[in-house]
């Protein structure tokens, strides 16, 4: 969707927006997440579902609004509890371990100050994972700013969603995702409850608890829980596509490697193969030392066209530093030195103090007598 005309140009006035966040012992992270957005918000509402530590005092310097939520077990009602007490033109939701850098306040503000009242929700991009050099691995669409008018409600326990409808702009602005320690065991936690109580999943829950799951070193039942995702006609696609990924890391983990290739092929079922599924295979291949069938599929990677319009997960990494780096050893093993030399060169843009590229391109020159 294009962006809409100026507030001067629509002869109206500038939208105000209430930030509305849950949070639980945040204090390595509150701070940060609420500077970079105390000059976009007009409005701070923090929800506290039992914090031990200096959640509230750090809050306190940014906000009296400041409400206690008994945690119930799950993350919806403090969610929804939360977006009850804005009172300002829409709402913006984030995670205390979130932030919107310099270069993305500038664009929220632009945003703001030339919004169309008529827009019911704004989609934003999350960049979710990092690397040690800042580069981007994974990121995926959310529906971050919405309008309280609309009465917009979450949905679901531990991996909880917006339902939103009506008018949706997308824009390119990014909220980073800067994470100090993650709450498996208690996430983990929510859905075993739900098990204990007979609840039955969708597949979207039998896709996160399969994550979470693996995250905890239940690879076994994990992959119960992947298959049980994929076994469903319902569900989303992306989640699916996801899910095989997933269920093929499992497999490797407890070395069943035919499974972990059959795991990789049916992601194919639901879209031509992406970037995070070629490396992968490739992986494989390069293991069983067929470097010219893994070389295929690397480069299958790295010309992957990412569609315009995508809300499903997208592993940077996997399109940029890491088929070019195996590209690199595989051409190595192929004796194609000025290839492997190239797609060093490449993966180096990204990661100029790799120990491991920085060893490939002494070597390489060497042998190439640069």
């Amino acid at each position: 969707m294009e962006a809409w005309g100026t507030s001067e140009q629509r002869g109206a006035e500038v939208v105000t927006i209430s930030l509305c966040m849950i949070v639980k012992d945040e204090e390595a992270t509150l701070w940060n997440c609420l500077d970079s957005v105390k000059d976009i918000a007009d409005e701070i509402i923090i929800v506290d579902t039992g914090s031990t530590d200096r959640s509230k005092e750090i809050a306190s310097e940014f906000t009296d609004k400041i409400y206690d939520f008994e945690w119930v077990g799950n993350f919806e009602p403090a969610r929804n509890f939360s977006f009850k007490h804005a009172t300002m033109d829409y709402i913006l939701w984030l995670d205390a371990d979130d932030v919107l850098l310099e270069e993305d306040q500038k664009k929220f503000l632009e945003l703001k100050k030339d919004l169309d009242p008529s827009v019911d929700s704004v989609s934003m991009i999350y960049n979710y994972g990092f690397d040690e050099y800042g580069n981007v691995t994974l990121s995926f669409r959310r529906n971050r700013l919405v309008k309280r008018s609309r009465n917009f409600q979450w949905e679901g326990d531990c991996h909880v969603y917006l339902v939103v409808s009506g008018e949706i702009l997308d824009t390119d602005i990014c909220v980073s995702h800067k994470r100090v320690h993650h709450s498996t065991g208690r996430n983990l936690a929510i859905y075993e409850k739900r098990l204990e109580k007979g609840d039955s999943f969708s597949p979207r829950d039998f896709y996160y608890y399969g994550n979470e799951l693996s995250e905890n070193g239940h690879f076994e039942r994990a992959i119960e829980s992947y298959t049980a995702c994929l076994d469903m006609e319902e569900g989303w696609r992306e989640d699916k596509i996801a899910a095989c990924s997933r269920l093929a890391d499992c497999y490797g983990k407890i070395g069943e490697l035919e499974k972990q290739r059959l795991a990789l092929y049916k992601s194919f079922q639901y879209d031509v193969p992406r970037p995070e599924v070629c490396c992968r295979l490739g992986d494989l291949l390069a293991k069983e030392k067929n470097y010219r069938a893994a070389v295929f599929w690397y480069e299958c990677a790295i010309d992957y066209v990412q569609p315009s319009e995508n809300w499903g997960f997208t592993y940077k990494a996997y399109s940029t530093w890491i088929p070019h780096q195996n590209l690199c050893k595989c051409n190595y093993y192929l004796q194609n030195f000025e290839k492997s030399y190239e797609h060093n060169e490449i993966a180096r843009k990204y990661r100029p103090e790799d120990s491991g590229i920085l060893h490939n391109k002494k070597l390489l020159e060497d042998k190439l007598k640069i």
